[in-house]
């Protein structure tokens, strides 16, 4: 084949390398417009996992790469006044100049056609090419070009930042944090040769505007970076490269997706097809893996371009947007590092290391059992001293401990009640009720799941009233029989285990009247079996449900009153907790979103306003609550829509709440119209429940596909919540903490008496899997 690369960054000239080990008789060119040697920024970084993806591919450029790598372990953050070291992590850095040499080199050395200085304006210019790779990098004439097709999707970051060099030898990754009058700045800075270390200096464009660095030229940025950050260099100056670059020397990182990286038989490669932040040291990994997957495409198919660049594309687009996503997570840590710097040094720096979910509690464990401990040490004693010891945890400090417990496993102190770990069972409907009534389903459905060992149980969201139901069969909480209903499956969670049990008040507004979960969700009850509706709107919830009645003042009057009075029988009732349940669409979610909430009164419009009515019925419900026991509020913090309610919106809610006596925000997400178009993932709601934590100041409870003592872990010592709810693993699995406090080694777990001889089973069995793990 004749092929010809657009540009000669890593992603062309290996793709190049590679094709031409494959066949000899390709008639290779590469074409790049600048000079050999001129290229943004000075070392670039790999980890180990990324050599190992080299391995097979061009072992003479891999051992000259390896040859050339300057290597550590350790990751150090300063901040607060404090060093902390994380080892284990396995990096490896190179100047990018001589990466590009070597590659530049090998290609040569294999016959391929290096063209420099040469701006291909289209292709154009390349029509007689059997292909044509477009590795033009984030500017992408060609992307540009072709727009209509390619369809790119291009966000810009938040941040501005500067790639500067100096001869201050980093010999770990560092990490470095400086607060001035305006905001905070960041330096990622790592040693990439014997003399020389890459030093990236970032901030929020609203603190680089205000520190006037705007108008500043490359040698007033780097004499402000110097200044900033002069403790850190020992002397040293620091360094720009980015001579050949036109404008200022700070730019914005740009996100790049494309719809398709194929047309004909051009093909999108590296910084063109995509972008990752390089606070996750991903570019470079991208482009040359992008390189391995197209010429191992066209090893399959060698006569067939369309095919193999189809395959090139269905193998390596599911793996880049799994990179993008914790890039993405990376990047949003670093442009609101504000939100993060109230933390303790040990958290912020904790929160750091596992800012792209990609690293978890048990691979920092596993990395630096020694950093790890000292992570849990901190939080279990910390906790402790907050909450108080109880026998459940042994009354012990974790320094009186081999091993420091885990952080599901600390205490929690809300008001009065205090919990004996942070692990919490969802509210589920069941709907397994009769006429409201919570039954024998429901003791042994709730009983089981606190006998389970979980800190908190959650009813399902249980009624205010006959009319505020989802289903025929939801229960509630607005008759005496309701009552003592409730009180006998009070009294078992209190007599035969040490959970606490929350009562989740709710009222289903527009979303009532539907079938049974099971026999279709949201799917509304015929007419004769259906009873009416109230919402804020005349707004039904979906097309072919019934149209609610928009709400009066006499209305809301009575709504408030129904949950001052569900709220004292929870008392009375002998519950620990109440929660009113705000989220999913309900009644008090609907005057929350803008996209149901189309009143033009009082109660309508901004976000204040929507507000007045759910803070009503919470200050209703706070004053007729005993003052010693928590109250929590459950939100969906985003609708999952561009016209709905946004997660800056949530905090602004969160805050209000707070100000209004609010213990605790269990934050949720979307289900509050059809229209949704939620982002799943594993944890995919912890970050709401993060920024609303960090920025509102308000404890707050995760949930949304968390399934593993891993992800609990990791969200807690993060401080991306203060509890964590999980649903269907409780389904699953009713002892799910007793389970993994045997599999995490903490014995001090309370287990009901009848129960310990299962412990002790347990327990020896964990014990012998993790001897053999260790003899294999």
């Amino acid at each position: 084949m004749k092929i010809a690369c657009i540009g000669g960054g890593p992603a062309g000239l290996y793709f190049a390398i590679l094709m031409k080990k494959l066949d000899p008789a390709h008639q290779i060119t590469v074409y790049e417009r600048n000079r050999p040697g001129d290229t943004f920024g000075w070392g670039v970084v790999f980890s180990d996992q990324t050599l190992e993806n080299l391995s097979g591919a061009d072992e003479d450029t891999r051992r000259e790469i390896i040859d050339s790598f300057a290597h550590w372990d350790d990751i150090d953050i300063h901040f607060g006044g404090r060093v902390i070291r994380s080892g284990g992590h396995a990096f490896c850095g190179i100047a990018r100049r001589h990466l590009l040499e070597i590659l530049a080199r090998r290609a040569e050395g294999l016959g391929v056609e290096l063209v420099y200085e040469r701006e291909v304006e289209g292709v154009h210019e390349l029509a007689d090419a059997d292909l044509i790779v477009a590795a033009d990098g984030i500017n992408s004439k060609v992307r540009s070009a072709y727009a209509e097709h390619f369809r790119p999707d291009i966000a810009v970051g938040r941040c501005k930042y500067i790639w500067l060099g100096t001869h201050k030898l980093f010999e770990a990754f560092t990490f470095l944090f400086e607060q001035t009058a305006h905001g905070w700045f960041t330096v990622h800075a790592y040693r990439f040769d014997d003399d020389t270390s890459t030093f990236i200096v970032e901030a929020p464009e609203e603190v680089w505007q205000a520190e006037g660095l705007a108008e500043a030229d490359t040698a007033a940025s780097i004499d402000f970076c110097e200044r900033l950050f002069g403790k850190y260099l020992d002397g040293h100056r620091l360094m720009s490269n980015a001579g050949h670059m036109v404008g200022s020397p700070w730019v914005s990182f740009r996100r790049v997706l494309n719809q398709t990286w194929i047309k004909d038989n051009v093909v999108l490669m590296g910084d063109a097809a995509h972008t990752a932040h390089f606070s996750i040291g991903s570019g470079t990994k991208l482009a040359l893996e992008d390189a391995i997957a197209l010429a191992q495409a066209f090893e399959r198919a060698p006569d067939d371009v369309a095919a193999a660049l189809r395959a090139y594309e269905n193998e390596r687009k599911l793996d880049v947007l799994r990179l993008q996503s914790a890039a993405r997570n990376s990047m949003s840590w670093f442009e609101h590092v504000d939100r993060y710097t109230g933390l303790a040094p040990e958290q912020f720096a904790y929160s750091l290391l596992t800012r792209s979910q990609r690293v978890s509690h048990e691979n920092l464990r596993l990395r630096d059992r020694a950093y790890l401990e000292a992570v849990e040490r901190w939080y279990f004693d910390q906790a402790v001293r907050t909450a108080g010891a109880s026998d459940a945890d042994g009354g012990a400090a974790s320094e009186d401990r081999v091993h420091p417990p885990a952080p599901m496993f600390a205490p929690l102190r809300l008001r009065g009640v205090r919990l004996d770990n942070r692990v919490v069972v969802s509210p589920m409907a069941m709907y397994s009720a009769e006429d409201g009534v919570a039954g024998d389903f429901h003791l042994v459905h709730l009983g089981s799941r606190a006998v389970g060992g979980a800190g908190l149980v959650f009813t399902e969201m249980t009624c205010v009233s006959a009319e505020g139901r989802i289903t025929p069969g939801c229960a509630g909480l607005y008759t005496d029989a309701h009552t003592a209903a409730w009180r006998r499956i009070v009294d078992f969670v209190h007599a035969n285990s040490r959970a606490k049990i929350c009562a989740q008040l709710g009222h289903a507004g527009p979303k009532g009247a539907t079938k049974l979960g099971w026999e279709g969700m949201d799917e509304p009850l015929d007419a004769a079996a259906a009873w009416a509706l109230i919402a804020p709107s005349a707004q039904p919830w979906k097309p072919g449900h019934q149209v609610p009645r928009a709400m009066t003042r006499a209305d809301m009057d009575a709504i408030r009153d129904q949950f001052v009075a569900a709220v004292a029988r929870a008392a009375e009732a002998g519950f620990d907790m109440v929660e009113l349940h705000m989220a999913h669409g309900y009644l008090l979610s609907a005057f929350l979103s803008p996209l149901s909430n189309q009143r033009s009164d009082d109660y309508g419009g901004s976000l204040e306003r929507r507000l007045r009515f759910p803070l009503e019925v919470f200050e209703a419900a706070r004053a007729a609550w005993p003052d010693d026991r928590p109250m929590s509020v459950r939100i969906s913090a985003t609708d999952w829509h561009p016209q709905g309610l946004q997660p800056d919106d949530a905090v602004e809610i969160a805050r209000a709440l707070a100000a209004r006596g609010v213990d605790l925000i269990d934050v949720s997400a979307g289900q509050t119209s059809p229209e949704a178009r939620p982002v799943y993932g594993r944890m995919f709601q912890t970050p709401l429940s993060d920024q609303i934590r960090n920025q509102a100041g308000v404890a707050t409870m995760a949930v949304g596909n968390i399934y593993e003592p891993d992800h609990v872990n990791s969200i807690l010592a993060a401080g991306r919540a203060d509890l964590v709810a999980m649903a269907r693993p409780h389904l699953a699995d009713p002892y799910w903490t007793l389970h993994a406090a045997a599999r995490l080694g903490y014995a001090d777990q309370a287990w009901p008496p009848p129960y310990l001889a299962g412990k002790e089973q347990l327990e020896r069995l964990q014990e012998r899997a993790a001897d053999m793990a260790l003899l294999v």
